[in-house]
């Protein structure tokens, strides 16, 4: 099995062009025959273990120690077959059906599609710029009623830290350290879903110019980064999930848990009667790319590179936010991590607003916007009854994860003229009459 992959020398060019440059990879059937390698197809694509290849886990648990270094000793890494997969055996072996799961206030929908089958109720708590609020989480636990809530006080608390899924926001260190101390008080276990971990950006300036950042070490480049609940974690109270989707490739269908032993004994036990391992051949080419290619320093300078490459993404849509949205009726707090800006509309601006619910009016928006050709999502469908208990706000996700910037800004230049027809504003006429 032969590709090409990066050539990370070529990351360590700094406010230039990245040279495209590619390097050779070989993965052949007998290569720990011959001395080549540590592992081979022969091994690869035999029936494997539940932990996943232990070459692959070698090389991950050495990736956590360098970038979370978890302060307790009996921690242990499993790969998975993709953070959907990992969920859902958390769920199937941490929960039991008829409880609550904690989220934050609106969460990525798959969570949802995922509890709901299997008899979870979910509790939401509130955000706000920073993400998940920690008094309102103490608040909700310890006023829990389990007769008013129809369930017994949650034990499971999920969350997507950094870059969070919908609404982009990142939980800064004193965030973190406040949450994990509720999750001590009332002994609650964390489930941390962190794809967009190293998609952390600087803070947006507009007009400003993005260079690739430097690496010359992995202890330097981890301090750059706001710490997991995992680096925080003192008491085996956190599983970590991480994934090759947003780093490597989504099709790979890959990623690593890491949580205490006794945990990850279970997660195994798990796997063993369901995904049983992850795809040889994925392992088999990230394990070559990673440990016989890159090694860790090349890895941490791509992670560096598409920190780059997305903080140009993210800056060209907020440009054409700053552009074409009207600032009367849209607010937004620019990400510092992931794939997703979000914006608030103030919907009490609706000449409708006192006969229309919020979800008609994101209804009435979302139809203006994909009959001009752009898809917006609506911030209902990140809640559990996808807002038909009624909604506090209006809220739309957008991303910069793959589209050009000719089309982002295209796209956002038509939101912004939809929005400007229903609410009515002063150029609304003008804007209408060039449709």
């Amino acid at each position: 099995m032969d590709f090409e992959v990066a050539c990370t020398d070529g990351f360590e060019t700094v406010g230039k062009k990245i040279p495209e440059r590619t390097t050779p990879i070989h993965a052949g059937k007998h290569d720990i025959t011959t001395g080549s390698s540590t592992y081979d197809l022969a091994t690869g694509l035999q029936y494997g273990v539940a932990t996943g290849s232990k070459q692959l886990v070698k090389f991950m648990t050495e990736h956590i120690q360098l970038i979370h270094s978890p302060p307790y000793r009996n921690w242990q890494t499993i790969l998975s077959a993709g953070n959907t997969s990992a969920f859902e055996i958390v769920l199937r072996m941490l929960g039991q059906t008829g409880e609550h799961l904690l989220v934050e206030q609106y969460t990525y929908t798959t969570v949802f599609e995922t509890g709901l089958p299997l008899g979870f109720k979910f509790a939401q708590i509130r955000m706000d710029k920073d993400g998940l609020l920690p008094e309102d989480l103490d608040h909700v636990l310890s006023t829990w009623d389990e007769a008013a809530r129809g369930g017994k006080k949650p034990r499971l608390l999920y969350t997507i830290p950094t870059g969070q899924n919908p609404a982009g926001m990142t939980q800064p260190l004193p965030r973190r350290q406040a949450i994990y101390r509720v999750a001590q008080k009332h002994d609650i276990f964390i489930v941390e879903d962190d794809p967009y971990y190293f998609i952390q950006m600087p803070v947006y300036q507009p007009g400003a110019t993005t260079t690739t950042t430097l690496v010359t070490s992995v202890e330097e480049y981890a301090k750059t980064l706001v710490p997991s609940y995992l680096r925080l974690d003192t008491d085996g109270r956190v599983l970590r999930m991480d994934s090759f989707s947003k780093i490597i490739a989504p099709g790979a269908r890959m990623g690593w848990v890491t949580a205490s032993d006794q945990v990850i004994e279970r997660m195994l036990r798990a796997h063993e009667v369901s995904v049983q391992n992850p795809s040889g051949f994925s392992q088999v080419a990230i394990f070559k790319l990673l440990n016989d290619s890159w090694g860790h320093l090349g890895l941490i300078k791509w992670l560096a590179h598409l920190r780059g490459e997305y903080t140009k993404r993210r800056d060209a849509l907020l440009e054409a936010y700053d552009t074409f949205l009207p600032r009367e009726i849209v607010s937004w707090v620019p990400p510092t991590s992931g794939f997703f800006a979000w914006i608030s509309i103030d919907w009490k601006q609706h000449s409708e607003a006192d006969v229309k619910s919020t979800l008609q009016i994101e209804t009435e928006i979302y139809d203006a916007a994909t009959k001009r050709g752009a898809l917006i999502v609506p911030g209902s469908w990140f809640l559990p009854d996808q807002g038909k208990g009624g909604m506090e706000g209006v809220f739309f996700r957008m991303t910069y994860a793959s589209s050009s910037f000719e089309d982002m800004r295209e796209a956002i230049e038509r939101v912004g003229k939809a929005l400007r027809v229903i609410f009515q504003s002063e150029t609304a006429g003008m804007v209408e009459s060039r449709l």
